[in-house]
């Protein structure tokens, strides 16, 4: 691949050649959908001419548009498909951080053995967790819905399993969402739980097929169970993950960590804007994290809507979210 710049009103042009001709073809997109996704988030003029690009624009926003596209091709010519969502993340990625790497984040990959799957990481964020699950005993994962803090756990674990790291896989989230209250739904306590263990199965069948999923289960190499499950346990072997820690009561979170056994890895994620305890009661996962963020062999990983990997207006109405309550705490305050 090679460039050249030269002057031009108005602003400036950046000429780009690939040296290889179906690369480039992945890189541009079916129907240079990639590139026009480009042009109209960065507002640059991008044309093309068989394995040529001219990127013409604001200086800083071609140049940025040159950085993302070299990156975006070196991905491609090591063997990683580029995708319309990869795309998105590139240019969310860049634009924060004009010195992150691609080549870093995205080949950073968690293998699925059962599936012969590859889960990568789409922002620095989400691999600066997945470092975290490989280096600590016990992480904490907190970040906004569509950060992949569970998701990412869940492919670490299956992964471990698969390896034979660990023996068992236990999946636990707190039975209360909502205000809803359980005694008030229909059934029996199985009944009851089970549809707040649900995302976790979610993940579960998108990473093993759901026959193989069933009869680990049944085997008890895998364990969905709701927290309160775990009173009284000792959790050897295993690589265990509570989801949803934000609606743990600081008992149940003082309860659930001092479960943790020898050879075990623990990863509990939550979203701290999304608490649906009662107001008298204060977050577990709030407590946990402001008092032991001091103790060796524990991580506490934020991760913010810069990492989010859902459409990206999931995004926006984050940050929208976020300047709202920003607002009403300067209000209250003034």
């Amino acid at each position: 691949m090679s460039k050249k710049e030269k002057s031009a009103e108005p602003g400036k042009v950046i000429q780009m050649k690939f040296d290889d001709n179906n690369l480039a073809r992945n890189l541009f997109g079916p129907q240079e959908a990639h590139l026009k996704s480009i042009r109209n988030r960065l507002g640059v003029d991008i044309h093309v001419r068989g394995g040529e690009v001219s990127i013409q624009g604001e200086r800083d926003r071609t140049q940025l548009v040159e950085k993302i596209l070299t990156q975006l091709y070196s991905v491609l010519k090591k063997g990683h498909p580029v995708l319309g969502s990869d795309v998105e993340q590139a240019i969310r990625i860049l634009s924060h951080d004009k010195q992150a790497s691609l080549d870093d984040i995205f080949l950073d990959s968690i293998f699925i053995p059962a599936r012969r799957k590859v889960i990568a990481p789409r922002s620095t964020g989400q691999k600066l967790y997945i470092e975290a699950m490989r280096s600590h005993d016990m992480i904490f994962g907190v970040g906004p819905a569509g950060t992949g803090k569970t998701y990412l756990a869940m492919a670490m674990a299956v992964t471990s399993l698969m390896k034979g790291e660990v023996k068992r896989i236990i999946l636990t989230r707190p039975a209360i969402e909502a205000g809803e209250k359980l005694g008030f739904l229909p059934g029996d306590l199985v009944e009851k739980v089970n549809p707040y263990l649900r995302p976790l199965y979610d993940a579960l069948n998108d990473m093993l097929e759901f026959e193989k999923t069933q009869k680990m289960l049944e085997r008890g190499e895998i364990e969905v169970a709701p927290l309160a499950f775990m009173r009284g346990r000792t959790l050897n072997d295993a690589y265990v993950i509570l989801d949803e820690a934000q609606n743990c009561t600081v008992e149940q979170m003082r309860m659930f960590l001092t479960r943790i056994g020898f050879q075990s890895k623990t990863v509990i994620t939550g979203d701290v804007t999304q608490i649906d305890l009662p107001r008298e009661k204060k977050s577990g996962l709030i407590h946990a994290v402001g008092i032991l963020q001091e103790i060796p062999g524990i991580c506490i990983h934020y991760l913010n809507e810069k990492d989010v990997v859902r459409h990206p207006l999931v995004s926006e109405i984050i940050k929208a979210y976020e300047r709202n309550e920003e607002s009403d705490k300067q209000r209250e305050r003034s």
